[in-house]
C-alpha cells in the first residue's frame, strides 16, 4: 500500500480543496482553459528540470512510495499529477479567499 502513498496525498490535496468549487461557487474548474494556461508552462519547466535533475543523478523519487508507472526519462508519473494537482489546489484556495472577501475576478472587473 506504501507505493501509493505519492498518490494518497495528490488525493488529499483535492478532497481538501475541490469542495471549494460548488460551496463557494469559485467557478475555476467551468473556466478550464483559463486553468490549463495557467497550468501548461509551469507544468512543462518543471517537468523539464526534473527530467534534467534524474538524468544528472540529483534527483530520485522512492520506489516503495509512487505507483511505478514511469514516463520517459524516469519520471513517475505521480509526480507529473504533482505539478497539476498542487497549482489547482492553489487557484481553488485563492480563488475561496477572493469570494469569501467579495473580491471581483480579474475579468469581471
Amino acid at each position: 500500500m506504501g507505493h501509493l502513498a505519492y498518490l494518497a496525498v495528490l488525493v488529499g490535496c483535492l478532497a481538501a480543496a475541490l469542495w471549494l468549487e460548488p460551496v463557494l461557487k469559485v467557478n475555476v474548474l467551468r473556466r478550464w482553459r483559463r486553468v490549463l494556461l495557467t497550468l501548461l508552462p509551469v507544468a512543462i519547466v518543471f517537468v523539464l528540470w526534473d527530467l534534467a535533475a534524474i538524468a544528472a543523478g540529483h534527483w530520485r523519487f522512492d520506489p516503495a512510495q509512487i505507483t511505478g508507472i514511469l514516463l520517459p526519462g524516469g519520471l513517475p508519473i505521480d509526480e507529473v499529477l504533482f505539478f497539476v494537482v498542487v497549482p489547482v489546489c492553489a487557484i481553488l484556495g485563492f480563488e475561496a479567499t477572493r469570494a469569501v472577501l467579495r473580491k471581483p475576478v480579474g475579468d469581471e472587473e
